[in-house]
């Protein structure tokens, strides 16, 4: 399941964003420093080091969003999300076809958990660089994203996927993985899409009966399939 997510941040808050990772004094790296095996040999971009202040700064400006974010919520059922890391793309930079690495310990503490969902939060406009589209292998075919600045793409990290070389410009972003509550991308697809129906039909009647119901069977499968 592929989910765009608009609007995560404020025009004004990927403005900041842009100002503080640009700044001369950001703390880039080149990006194989946590390339696994499978990935340092299709990898060529910088990330900002996730150990660094600003890495933790502006990773919970987007944690903040995503409290926020009702639609976010519905389609990852977060369980656990981890810190927000940013990367850059410029002169061919890309990323090969690659699956994401199933286990991810959290740098600096003994956590580790399972990625389930991966989220690509673009920082910079299409028009602002040429190629740089974040490709994603689905059961119908390879999906094509590249949003505008402050919108969000979900899909399984069990995905093969890819960001394409950018030939112009500079593509700016921040990605991410979350454990969900619903390890199964079938199931967390089916509960997206009965909770999306049952917000739609409380506004159009929300005393109907059904509803209720609905709401119900919505709840126990989450409960059948949750885990916390």
């Amino acid at each position: 399941m592929l989910i765009h997510l608009p609007e995560v941040l404020s025009k004004e808050q990927v403005a900041r964003m842009r100002e503080a990772l640009l700044a001369p004094a950001a703390p880039w790296v080149d990006g194989l420093a946590t390339a696994g095996h499978q990935g340092a040999r299709v990898k060529d971009n910088r990330q900002l080091n996730e150990a660094s202040p600003l890495a933790r700064e502006l990773g919970n400006v987007i944690l903040e969003a995503l409290e926020r974010h009702p639609r976010f919520i519905s389609a990852a059922l977060p369980l656990r999300v981890y810190p927000p890391m940013f990367n850059r793309y410029a002169g061919g930079g890309h990323f090969g076809a690659h699956v994401d690495n199933s286990l991810r310990l959290v740098p600096g503490t003994s956590m580790r958990f399972r990625t389930d969902v991966s989220a690509t939060l673009f920082l910079a406009e299409p028009e602002e660089y040429d190629g740089g589209e974040l490709q994603i292998e689905e059961v119908y075919g390879t999906q094509s994203v590249k949003l505008p600045a402050g919108d969000m793409v979900l899909y399984p990290s069990t995905s093969l996927h890819q960001v394409t070389p950018v030939t112009r410009g500079e593509r700016l972003a921040s990605f991410f993985w979350i454990q969900s509550m619903v390890r199964d991308d079938a199931k967390r697809s089916l509960l997206f899409d009965m909770d999306m129906s049952i917000q739609q039909l409380g506004v159009q009647n929300p005393e109907e009966m059904a509803l209720v119901r609905l709401t119900g069977c919505y709840h126990n499968l989450l409960r059948m399939w949750g885990e916390t």
